[in-house]
């Protein structure tokens, strides 16, 4: 697990003995596709580091409608924050776009570990701030951009060399996570 933790930018700096105390409280999970990992408003007691798979962090609205705020793939982090707050509770739900593994942490052990580190604390800050400005930046595209410049901006963040590519989400969760209805979405790709 040591392993696997290193290989994230929030705990690739941590020492030896942080890293063997955060391993100690954490526990590997795996997800099947669809399976939920959390519901909105549920007690946050623990975070997460995403080894394979995609998860969705969702809302609902009062009437039942789900936007898709974030698609979290292998190597990021999520829900950390949270342990910040007094009486966390998770704003978002996880469900598992495809089958999923991660490592669960125990987010009062951190802070406790955090406490007693400034120069962790700088690591969790800077990665806290670098997903600040990615936040930012999508809130100026859906307010400043049309629903076809938001999909043409994403379809050309997927491109690599080859001309043809398969969309890694399925086509209903990205047009949420873009904020197009999933008909505009269709004809946007035609």
């Amino acid at each position: 697990m040591i392993e696997e933790l290193k290989r994230s930018l929030l705990f690739a700096r941590l020492t030896e003995a942080q890293l063997e105390r955060v391993a100690r409280h954490a526990q590997h999970l795996r997800l099947k596709e669809s399976e939920a990992l959390f519901e909105q408003g549920d007690r946050a007691t623990r975070f997460y580091l995403m080894l394979s798979g995609q998860m969705k962090l969702y809302r609902l609205s009062p009437a039942g409608n789900e936007k898709v705020i974030e698609i979290v793939v292998a190597g990021h982090t999520f829900a950390e924050a949270l342990m910040f707050l007094e009486r966390p509770a998770y704003p978002v739900g996880a469900q598992a776009l495809q089958p999923v593994e991660l490592i669960s942490l125990d987010a009062r052990d951190f802070l406790s570990m955090l406490s007693e580190s400034v120069s962790t604390c700088f690591v969790l800050m800077a990665d806290m701030s670098k997903r600040l400005r990615r936040l930012i930046g999508e809130i100026d595209d859906l307010t400043l951009h049309s629903a076809t410049c938001r999909v043409a901006g994403y379809l050309l963040g997927q491109m690599s060399d080859s001309p043809n590519f398969s969309l890694k989400v399925p086509k209903q969760v990205l047009a949420s996570r873009l904020s197009v209805k999933p008909e505009t979405f269709s004809r946007i790709i035609k």
